[in-house]
């Protein structure tokens, strides 16, 4: 149930974090990969490396998903690629840290712009070309419970989350399934060193007391895009240890 043999798979965002996990994961699944990625070619051709190592299929498309012209061009070049696309895992993201008082108007667009505006352009696309099939938005447990320093980056998961749901209603008479992963803390090199009191803080509020991992997030898109999760649309799983269990008062 979790083959995905036959199948073409974007992922936007793929050359870095929780991409990176995701890629390789739908490989091993065995969906040949399109690897996204704005401008670190050598990050996304060492994924790419990775997976073909492995025995699967992917090849690398860069484009700047700002421009809804570059979200449409880098979509009909990986379905063209193989054929067809079936899955889009749509990962690519910002995550700055400014506090509201003094944004600027800039700032907060080009957060939206990153983060929702560039998943909204590559479903437009997708669906188009897509013959049925399911499409992942990477969102957050910030877009239910914001964070200082966030309130552009929670809005726009936020908003993903109801474009998810929304999609879901309006794509589903084609066959096409839209939902949304929200993460939490997800772990990377230098984290502990960068941020020892926040870390130290989620192990003691997750009831698995670890931190996430892009394997934890990658297997989550896996079962959203596979049949297993054939009657699952317009849903929102969060993957984050259980602190979103955790009473706030």
């Amino acid at each position: 149930m979790l083959d995905l043999s036959g199948t073409t798979t974007l992922v936007t965002g793929a050359s870095g974090g929780i991409g990176r996990g995701i890629a390789p994961r739908f490989a091993e699944a065995g969906s040949a990969v399109a690897v996204h990625y704005h401008r670190d070619e050598a990050s996304a051709l060492a994924v790419v490396e990775r997976i073909q190592k492995a025995g699967g299929t992917a090849e690398t498309f860069a484009a700047d998903l700002t421009d809804d012209g570059e979200c449409h061009r880098l979509v009909a070049a990986a379905a063209a690629w193989t054929g067809q696309l079936d899955t889009l895992v749509n990962n690519a993201g910002v995550q700055p840290v400014e506090p509201l008082p003094g944004m600027s108007a800039e700032s907060w667009r080009a957060v939206l712009d990153a983060n929702l505006t560039s998943a909204f352009s590559c479903t437009q696309a997708a669906a188009e070309v897509m013959n049925g099939g399911s499409i992942v938005h990477i969102a957050s447990i910030e877009a239910a419970q914001p964070a200082p320093g966030h309130a552009h980056y929670s809005s726009a998961k936020a908003a993903l989350v109801m474009h998810a749901r929304a999609a879901a209603l309006e794509y589903g008479s084609r066959g096409i399934r839209v939902n949304a992963v929200s993460p939490g803390l997800i772990d990377r090199p230098g984290l502990g060193d960068a941020w020892p009191d926040g870390v130290r803080r989620w192990h003691q509020a997750a009831p698995l007391a670890r931190l996430g991992t892009p394997d934890d997030v990658a297997n989550a898109c896996l079962f959203l895009a596979s049949p297993l999760a054939a009657w699952v649309t317009g849903h929102n799983l969060t993957v984050d240890g259980g602190v979103s269990a955790r009473p706030t008062w």
